[in-house]
């Protein structure tokens, strides 16, 4: 299992369907667990998935609509009845914060977790930990929405023959890392800078800067495409982007692998969005979002 990966749980617009659940969407960030969006039915699909509750450490909401939101009932009374070992926060619109205590308080049951609500007020970072910092972004749909930008750190990467060449191995390669120079060696010396992975969420919004400043430069976007081309009026109208929009988002952005999803029920087959975003421009690695499929975060690269 890889350390860095996406767990589809839901991929249907506005409306369960009989292959697609409401939304869902783990990300995996080594010991970091983010699920975004949850559903009605999020619960259930992460059992089938194999994500348990202990693996959450945050929640993730773009907007209040339900099928973004309903399933924020269920997986929050889930995380107090297994006993999560610890604290868990919750990300959301700031002007959603009634639907979200209503959410957590549908019914009766025991709090045994700390669940920390850290509402959504304005663009730019929202959390810091020693993996990655998390941003949010506002979008462009008929309620408040934002979108949510997972950034690691740029790091550097240890040249084993440079590291060789200078008699550098064992504990002294820590040491070097922490301090930046070791016996006259300094770190730039033996190594070279490696850029921090980048993953972007993007949920139900018209073409609009934050869709921009979410994608630019992921390794991995996901983002919505609940229309197809040709209804390109009515996406707007609903404020909803088209899978041609959504990947030239993605090949104006840099973005390394696509992931489409969020699909109206009006559509059958799943290749015309593939076809769609391929004719738009789009060349890199591209996944149309099955329930329960998983993608992992594609590796670092210089």
């Amino acid at each position: 299992m890889s350390s860095r990966e996406l767990v589809v749980l839901g991929t249907a617009s506005q409306v369960p369907t009989r292959h697609r659940n409401h939304n869902g969407y783990f990300l995996r960030w080594d010991t970091e667990g983010i699920l975004f969006d949850p559903g009605e039915g999020t619960q259930r699909q992460m059992l089938r998935a194999g994500v348990a509750a202990h693996d959450l450490t945050r929640l993730c909401v773009t907007h209040f609509h339900g099928d973004h939101s309903l399933g924020l009932a269920g997986v929050i009374q889930r995380i107090n009845l297994d006993r999560v070992p610890h604290p868990v926060t919750a990300h959301f619109p700031a002007s959603g914060q009634h639907f979200f205590e209503r959410l957590r308080y549908a019914t009766a049951y025991r709090e045994s977790v700390k669940l920390n609500e850290e509402p959504v007020r304005a663009d730019g970072v929202i959390a810091r930990t020693p993996a990655f910092r998390l941003e949010a972004r506002k979008l462009s749909h008929p309620v408040e929405s934002y979108g949510y930008r997972v950034i690691e750190p740029d790091g550097r990467r240890m040249l084993p023959e440079r590291l060789a060449a200078h008699g550098i191995s064992g504990p002294s390669v820590g040491r070097l890392q922490r301090e930046g120079a070791v016996g006259g060696v300094t770190l730039e010396e033996v190594s070279e800078p490696r850029p921090g992975q980048r993953f972007a969420f993007v949920m139900d919004t018209r073409l609009c800067d934050g869709v921009y400043a979410l994608a630019e430069g992921a390794d991995l976007l996901v983002i919505e495409s609940t229309f197809l081309d040709e209804d390109a009026e009515l996406a707007a109208e609903h404020g909803h982007l088209t899978a041609g929009q959504a990947a030239r988002v993605a090949a104006d952005s840099g973005v390394r692998h696509l992931v489409l999803t969020h699909f109206s029920q009006r559509y059958t087959d799943p290749a015309d969005f593939e076809r769609q975003a391929r004719e738009a421009g789009y060349e890199g690695e591209l996944t149309v979002a099955e329930d329960l499929g998983r993608v992992s975060v594609p590796k670092r690269v210089t």
